[in-house]
């Protein structure tokens, strides 16, 4: 029988996206999830039916807390409609993947687990390209400069310079980091 307190389940999802950001997919057990939520031995097993199942929700639950708050959401709304507000909005977009770095890298280990199970393939393959989608209609509606093509070049782009900063912050600085994501804007996205 799977449980339906919905705080109880958050936190054990929250657990498990920290346990694979910090052991990947092979240390994720339940009895692993349970420690990380400071939980009685065996609560993760009474809240997921499967590992796969526990698997899948964490990433969901990454996109979830990745998606920006209402205030965010309401100054894009109000912002600009060039490529410098767009610039702007892509930094805050990076700026807040970097921010949440065990969501992001507990979605780069559920992206190599997919290549394994084909099951949590479908799921993020869905997920993913439901978001692409979603990033393509907003862009249209909120009438940003360039098209359907400009965002799928920069959600490329823009992830792997996430990937950087989160496995080797070293390499590039925060400064460095920004202009590059403005450079990206200039030069993907076109005015007219």
């Amino acid at each position: 029988m799977v449980r339906r307190n919905d705080r109880r389940r958050a936190a054990l999802v929250d657990a498990a996206i920290e346990v694979l950001a910090r052991e990947g997919t092979r240390g994720l057990t339940f009895r692993a999830v349970d420690a990380e939520a400071a939980v009685p031995t065996g609560t993760a097993s009474n809240y997921f039916t499967s590992r796969d199942d526990l698997l899948t929700q964490a990433g969901a639950r990454v996109y979830e807390r990745l998606r920006p708050d209402e205030a965010t959401l309401a100054h894009q709304r109000t912002a600009g409609r060039d490529r410098d507000a767009y610039a702007r909005l892509m930094r805050e977009l990076v700026g807040r993947a970097a921010a949440f770095r065990t969501g992001y890298l507990a979605l780069l280990e559920l992206r190599l687990e997919a290549t394994r199970r084909p099951e949590l393939r479908t799921v993020l393959t869905e997920r993913v390209r439901a978001d692409l989608a979603a990033d393509v209609a907003y862009h249209e509606a909120a009438g940003l400069p360039g098209d359907a093509t400009a965002v799928k070049l920069l959600y490329l782009a823009l992830n792997w310079l996430i990937v950087e900063q989160l496995t080797l912050p070293e390499v590039l600085t925060e400064e460095e980091r920004d202009a590059l994501v403005t450079a990206a804007v200039e030069r993907i996205v076109s005015e007219g």
